[in-house]
């Protein structure tokens, strides 16, 4: 897989850039006598109920006679303490004193201010960017998309809309290629919702991530006990999560209890994944034609469902 050009040095910039941070920590971590390998030590140990060395080697990427001299000297300052492995009578478990646990709630606490004289100069906005950046660098680099906490709200708040049409435009382009015509139609439809919008008739459920939109679905009334599924979309990244199927049961468990007689949909053929999740919850279709208006040929699809 190539990547693009700008990437590397970008990422090499930025590792240049907090290595002088965390050397500066390390020189004299928070006016204390330990360094940062050594905080990083004790806090593994008091976080995990059965710490061994041969753990801490792995997690930390500590040279084992580095660690070893480490350990040596917090026994000797009362700080940690070993017990045998019913297990593995050949390792032993680590553990803080009582002394050791007083010290680190300390460092804890100086290593919160210190991280607060860092930013509070910042605006707020500009602390929220910073943390939610690292949290994208430590999920993306560990693959691990379960540390990502996903909260979905029905209220429509101010800022929305925009970030819902910035979405279709910047998905649909990347995926079906779409044109800016597609952006525009996205923007009028919005438009037209929110000259009526009332929120006791209209729902949406938006996922966030972060603070930021990566889903949406909505469930609009029509007359005659109608309704109409629309804006159905997920974030790529956040695909493969169980978050779309988890927006279309929200949408349709909502229409069974709004007592509606009809709900129908309008899509695209490219839209393949949406299409089996409308088709499996019992929508059919019952119109297609072609639109040649978003840059390229595509066919455009109406589903219903009479409940």
């Amino acid at each position: 897989m190539n990547l693009p050009t700008s990437v590397i040095p970008i990422i090499r910039q930025f590792n240049r850039y907090y290595t002088k941070v965390l050397g500066l920590l390390d020189k004299h971590l928070l006016d204390s006598e330990f360094s940062l390998s050594e905080v990083r030590v004790l806090y593994e140990i008091g976080q995990s109920e059965e710490c061994k060395a041969s753990m801490l080697i792995e997690q930390l990427g500590l040279d084992p006679g580095y660690l070893s001299r480490m350990l040596k000297r917090f026994e000797k300052m009362g700080l940690t303490y070993r017990v045998q492995s019913k297990e593995d009578g050949r390792s032993s478990l680590l553990y803080l004193s009582e002394l050791g646990e007083e010290k680190l709630s300390h460092l804890n606490e100086l290593s919160d201010e210190q991280i607060h004289n860092m930013i509070v100069d910042l605006p707020e906005q500009s602390q929220l960017s910073i943390a939610k950046s690292m949290t994208t660098i430590q999920n993306k680099l560990s693959g691990n998309s379960e540390d990502r906490s996903i909260e979905v709200r029905t209220e429509l708040k101010p800022g929305d809309v925009g970030a819902l049409i910035h979405l279709h435009g910047w998905v649909y382009a990347k995926e079906c290629g779409y044109n800016h015509i597609f952006e525009g139609y996205v923007c009028k439809t919005f438009y037209d919702l929110l000259q009526t919008y009332n929120p006791d008739k209209d729902r949406f459920w938006i996922s966030e991530c972060d603070n930021e939109i990566v889903g949406c679905i909505a469930v609009i009334e029509h007359p005659g006990q109608r309704a109409q599924i629309r804006w159905f979309i997920l974030h790529p990244d956040y695909r493969g999560m169980g978050i779309g199927k988890k927006l279309i049961r929200e949408a349709m468990g909502y229409c069974k209890q709004k007592g509606y007689s009809n709900v129908f949909l309008e899509t695209t053929e490219d839209q393949k994944t949406a299409i089996a999740m409308y088709t499996k919850q019992g929508f059919v279709k019952i119109k297609e034609q072609q639109n040649d208006a978003w840059g390229v040929r595509h066919i455009e699809q109406t589903y219903e469902l009479e409940l």
